[in-house]
């Protein structure tokens, strides 16, 4: 079963893919299909991009039959892939080269570039999930990317909220934000000549952060060379810093925030490219549980003061050569 449902109650997609049930979970490291010749891909690759096996979404989705007005559904037409940051099994952001970032940087400008050239895709979605706590099933180091049909809920959320502030203030918000938290200097943990990362404000969890181009930027499309290199430094910084807190391989979600595609309107004005990584932990071995009032209403309660995570993680020192 691959199609899309329509929740009328909250006016936003549900992916159903029952194929997903049978994804590798976390196999021995002799049998990782990731790894260079054992499945996917050739002995000598260096990073490399393919179709999801176990997909939420394809190109070719099977046409569905709708079952009523109020039951409405559509084809899961789009594209996920599997993004391969190396073909070493045993590395990670925090464990990559600056070089090897960088280059992982391009591939995922190159795959934004392709595929939003399909007019059916209206957003891409770049993010990683690491560690068996936020549900990675493959602990080779890797990303995904997911095109969509449609706007998903939560980003149809920051469009309009990002396209409200700019209609009232004639600036774009996170401009605005970037320039307050250089000034107030308060939750930078990081800072170089073209990002900064913060423990923002409004963080919904313990040791969340984000990363801001200080440039007003749409899309990993609109990135020059320069900010490219210090991107990788922001990326490789932050998930160092993460794994340093608690001396163990720190897991997270690490989401990429970038404009639509395809869609009868510009948002250059007012969409700012960003990066959020959402980590499930609250101390070294307690976990931050998503319950009843983040799931049922989407209200985050946050058990610690940003200030005080970002002290903490600014405290951390880390060296880039590592």
């Amino acid at each position: 079963m691959l199609e899309t449902r329509y929740n009328p109650l909250t006016d936003e997609w549900v992916m159903v893919s029952s194929s997903r049930s049978a994804r590798p979970v976390l196999p021995s490291e002799n049998a990782c299909p990731l790894c260079p010749g054992v499945l996917e891909l050739e002995k000598d690759y260096d990073l490399a991009t393919f179709e999801n096996r176990f997909p939420a979404l394809k190109v070719d989705a099977p046409d569905v039959v709708q079952e009523s007005e109020l039951l409405k559904k559509i084809k899961s037409k789009g594209v996920c892939e599997v993004v391969m940051y190396t073909s070493e099994h045993d590395s990670a952001l925090p464990r990559m080269s600056l070089n090897q970032i960088e280059k992982l940087i391009f591939v995922w400008r190159d795959r934004t570039f392709e595929i939003s050239r399909n007019d059916f895709i209206k957003y891409i979605f770049l993010f990683e999930n690491r560690g068996k706590e936020v549900g990675a099933t493959l602990s080779h180091p890797h990303g995904q990317l997911y095109a969509f049909p449609f706007l998903p809920k939560r980003i149809q959320v920051k469009v309009n909220s990002m396209r409200g502030y700019y209609h009232k203030n004639k600036k774009c918000v996170l401009c605005d934000i970037v320039e307050e938290e250089i000034e107030k200097n308060e939750r930078i943990i990081y800072q170089n000549e073209s990002f900064i990362a913060i423990v923002p404000f409004y963080a919904r969890f313990p040791y969340e952060v984000h990363i801001y181009p200080k440039r007003h930027v749409t899309s990993v499309l609109d990135l020059v060379n320069k900010e490219i290199e210090d991107f990788a430094r922001a990326l490789k910084v932050v998930t160092m810093k993460y794994d340093k807190l608690f001396d163990q391989e720190f897991p997270y979600m690490m989401c990429f925030f970038q404009k639509p595609f395809n869609l009868n309107e510009v948002f250059d004005d007012f969409f700012h490219f960003h990066v959020e990584f959402y980590p499930p932990k609250r101390d070294k071995d307690k976990i931050k549980w998503m319950a009843s009032v983040e799931t049922g209403t989407w209200n985050f309660i946050n058990p610690s003061l940003p200030k005080e995570v970002a002290d903490r993680l600014k405290s951390i020192e880390v060296n880039l050569d590592d």
